[in-house]
């Protein structure tokens, strides 16, 4: 899957990148709205995120502490 650049000329969707498209090459198309951003669009999915972390877990969920690890991820950095 490739996301490509592309703008309506008001006939037309033209391609904004040169990618070699085969005949009957399957597309979706999103239409984002004059204005839309990539701010907007980052605090969507952080926002949906959040929510469905909410519902991963419950509000009596214990507190989890390096302690409990049974096997460390040697790649982890502590972050």
């Amino acid at each position: 899957m490739t996301t490509l650049r592309a703008h309506f000329d008001g006939r037309q969707i033209r391609l904004e990148d040169d990618y070699p498209l085969t005949k009957d090459a399957k597309l979706l198309v999103t239409v984002l709205q004059e204005g839309d951003d990539l701010a907007q669009e980052r605090a969507d999915w952080l926002r949906h995120s959040a929510r469905n972390l909410d519902r991963a877990y419950s509000p009596a969920e214990p507190d989890y502490t390096a302690a409990m690890v049974k096997e460390p991820n040697p790649g982890y950095d502590g972050r």
